[in-house]
Order: C-alpha cells, then structure tokens, then sequence
C-alpha cells in the first residue's frame, strides 16, 4: 500500500515562496514508469494539475505555473517537493501530492492533502 503525505508551512505571505515536500512509503519514486504530481484545489473551485516528476526525474509543469513552480524530488528519502514562487492570495489552495500511471492522469494514490493559506 502506497501512502503519500504532505507537509509544510499552513501559513504564507504574499511574494514569499511555498514549500511543499511530499513523503512517500510502501513504494518508491523511482519505480517505472510512474508519476508523481501536484494537485491543488482552490476553495470553492476545482481541481488544478500544477506539474509532475517522473521515475526518471522528469518534471512537467503546467503552462500557467511554469514560471513560478519547480518540482523536485530527494530519492534517499523517498520525497518530492514542490516550491511555488513569488505566492499571491490566488495561490491559496489545498494541495495534493499524487501517484498517476500517466502524466496528469490514472492517480492512484492520493496524499490527505495540506491547506495553505497566504496572507500578510
């Protein structure tokens, strides 16, 4: 069983940069052939695929976020990170950390998810 977990800081200010790390158990990130994202939900909205890192260390972003995100990954502790840069209070979201057997797509595994909020 794959278990995902986020952590982090709840709390941001604006301009300031979010870090995220995702830590994984019962499998690891470097298993072909899958990805690993992040997802966040804004509240009262839907959700948003931000980017991903393959088993390979591929990343993938989305195009609205590439300039400002960067997704990373630590294999000796199985964890993968994401940093948001430069926040806004549009950025305030839930964030998942997910498995997929495709880039965006087939998640199979979902971590319990972390509210950030950015505020001055």
């Amino acid at each position: 069983q794959v278990q995902l977990q986020e952590s982090g800081p709840g709390l941001v200010k604006p301009s300031q940069t979010l870090s995220l790390t995702c830590t994984v158990s019962g499998g690891s990130i470097t298993t072909s052939y899958y990805y690993w994202n992040w997802i966040r939900q804004p509240p009262g909205k839907g959700l948003e695929w931000m980017g991903a890192i393959a088993y390979d260390g591929s990343t993938y972003y989305s195009p609205s976020l590439k300039s400002h995100a960067s997704i990373s990954r630590d294999t000796s502790k199985n964890q993968f990170s994401l940093q948001l840069s430069s926040v806004t209070p549009e950025d305030m979201a839930v964030y998942y950390c997910t498995r997929g057997a495709t880039m965006r797509g087939e998640y199979d595994y979902w971590g319990q998810g972390t509210l950030v909020t950015v505020s001055s």
